[in-house]
């Protein structure tokens, strides 16, 4: 493989986007594991993370090819303009999904039972545009299943503390998806693609993604009561639930221009944050 296709395959799945969901997994296996959870499990939750990521990205740009050559948004991505063929991105997805399957096999008996559903999941969300406006949510669980996949990895079995911190990052994710689709309503209500702005329009939809974070914060905190964490995981909580109204004020129905800074930058401090508050609880 050349230092080009290297290159091109880190963009087409976006890999430095992989900071929203794994410090999630991360603080999940810290918490689950009261502190480090040795190498060898440490090393294959990481793997399993990043092969998931990768099938579900190389999926999704696969059957999204169609519709990304005519978006002007997306239209220079390698998946459309020819640096990366559809037969390229089906290996990979394969390989990923097959990468994935034997990390979890190695893990314990409960993570390669629950494995399939989980790429069918993640994969799904490709679909999910072209039948329901509800395909945020479906994006949001795949996220989700980050730390409570951490739990099972660790632990072997699924709690409700971690079921709850699994909505509340679906919350989270559906929310600031919610914002990153109002960019595409025309595009979507003109190709027959569902969203919820492309339903109820930019207003409405804010409301709905402002909602979501209500959610996520509740879940956050209540997960943090409920597994006993200490003060610096709610300032951490706090910190995010600010950052969160700084993203709702970046974005007005009327200028979308700063969507970019709120979408990247502000979400990505979000995980990290989470994180810190976890390590430190």
């Amino acid at each position: 493989m050349t230092r080009h296709v290297v290159h091109h395959t880190l963009e087409l799945i976006r890999f430095s986007h992989t900071l929203f969901a794994l410090p999630f997994a991360l603080a999940a296996v810290w918490i689950a594991a009261k502190g480090w959870p040795g190498t060898r499990l440490f090393l294959l939750i990481l793997l399993a993370m990043i092969t998931a990521r990768t099938t579900a990205m190389a999926f999704n740009r696969l059957v999204d090819r169609r519709f990304d050559a005519l978006n002007p948004r997306t239209q220079n991505r390698p998946s459309v303009d020819g640096r990366l063929s559809p037969r390229y991105m089906a290996g990979l997805a394969l390989l990923g999904a097959l990468a994935f399957l034997l990390c979890c096999a190695m893990i314990n008996p409960l993570a390669i039972g629950l494995a399939p559903i989980a790429l069918c999941i993640i994969c799904g969300y490709s679909l999910m545009k072209r039948y329901t406006s509800f395909s945020h949510l479906v994006l949001g669980a795949a996220l989700g299943l980050a730390p409570i996949g951490a739990q099972v990895a660790v632990a072997g079995t699924i709690t409700l503390p971690f079921l709850l911190l699994g909505c509340g990052v679906t919350c989270w994710v559906a929310g600031f998806d919610i914002l990153y689709a109002l960019a595409d309503v025309d595009f979507d209500r003109a190709h027959g693609l569902h969203s919820i702005p492309a339903r109820l329009g930019v207003v409405r939809a804010l409301v709905v993604a402002r909602g979501l974070h209500v959610c996520t914060i509740g879940a956050f905190a209540g997960f943090g009561l409920l597994v006993h964490l200490q003060a610096a995981y709610f300032l951490g909580c706090a910190v995010i639930g600010a950052a969160l109204v700084v993203e709702h004020l970046l974005i007005r129905p009327t200028d979308l221009s700063r969507l970019n800074a709120a979408f990247f930058t502000v979400n990505g401090w979000i995980s990290i944050v989470f994180l810190l508050g976890s390590v430190l609880a």
